[in-house]
């Protein structure tokens, strides 16, 4: 009888809240995955970290004027990118050191705002490490229309954006408009972290973005395979770390980064390389 009790239970749970956080685990990693390439490509992985720590700020921002904390979160994002747009064009300090002011300084500045509204109760534990189990409906609607949004800029720009990823001076030659791709994709990175925040929380979006990308570099042969293999790895890390920390009732957030180690640790693999060359040598020329 208790047995049976308890197989109800896990299908009534697995039919609710989990099939939630696992359709919006996915759908983030699907978005951050294509995106995450360009990360990695650009070697911008700080600009990532720099934005996901102004998410705090956008959050308490948020509470303290009663609007959706994803609003909040992409228009500080937003606003960080164009402070950071602005000071590089002064080139008064180096980008490295411009990041790390904007990243720590925004953490600082969100975490005393948040301190200072004693009427709000926020659960910082959940924004920094994330709470996808909690996902609603409505979050679940944002993350796959917002991807939606980054996956069709992203087709709509991948040659200029691979153009200016491979040569900035040779892109603008071919009149293929470089800083307006660089733009458009430091708006698409805020609203990735926007809507990945509640799903891995701000401390660890910067692994979701990067990890799949870095594996299915060492697997793909061309940008576009990479891309599209980063999002499925994105997701099998997803869905892996969601039902590893329901069996073993770990936090779901970073459970989905361990399992993204997991399978770039799994790259790393003589089996893994092998499969990369065979891959590679059927590629027709």
């Amino acid at each position: 009888m208790r047995m049976a009790t308890m197989r109800n239970g896990r299908a009534a749970m697995l039919d609710d809240f989990f099939v939630r956080a696992l359709l919006a685990g996915i759908g983030v990693a699907l978005t951050a995955g294509p995106l995450g390439c360009f990360v990695v490509w650009r070697k911008m992985a700080y600009l990532g970290d720099t934005m996901a720590h102004s998410a705090l700020l956008g959050v308490a921002l948020a509470l303290l004027f009663n609007i959706q904390t994803t609003i909040g979160v992409f228009a500080i994002a937003l606003v960080m990118s164009a402070i950071l747009i602005l000071l590089q064009r002064r080139a008064t300090l180096a980008t490295d050191a411009l990041l790390g002011i904007l990243a720590h300084s925004s953490l600082a500045l969100g975490l005393v705002v948040v301190a200072f509204m004693t009427w709000v109760r926020v659960d910082l534990m959940g924004y920094l490490f994330g709470d996808i189990l909690a996902v609603s409906r409505l979050d679940v609607g944002i993350i796959y229309g917002g991807g939606l949004l980054v996956i069709a800029a992203l087709v709509w720009l991948w040659r200029p954006l691979l153009a200016a990823t491979v040569d900035a001076e040779l892109a603008a030659a071919e009149g293929l408009k470089p800083e307006r791709a660089r733009i458009v994709f430091m708006l698409l990175m805020a609203l990735v972290i926007a809507i990945a925040m509640k799903i891995v929380g701000i401390v660890l979006i910067t692994a979701l973005l990067i990890i799949p990308a870095a594996t299915a570099r060492r697997l793909a042969a061309t940008p576009e395979a990479m891309a599209g293999m980063a999002a499925l790895l994105g997701a099998f890390a997803a869905a892996g770390g969601l039902f590893a920390s329901l069996q073993f009732d770990t936090p779901s957030g970073p459970s989905i980064v361990v399992a993204a180690l997991v399978l770039f640790l799994a790259s790393l693999t003589p089996a893994a390389s092998f499969a990369a060359r065979s891959l590679r040598s059927m590629r027709p020329s």
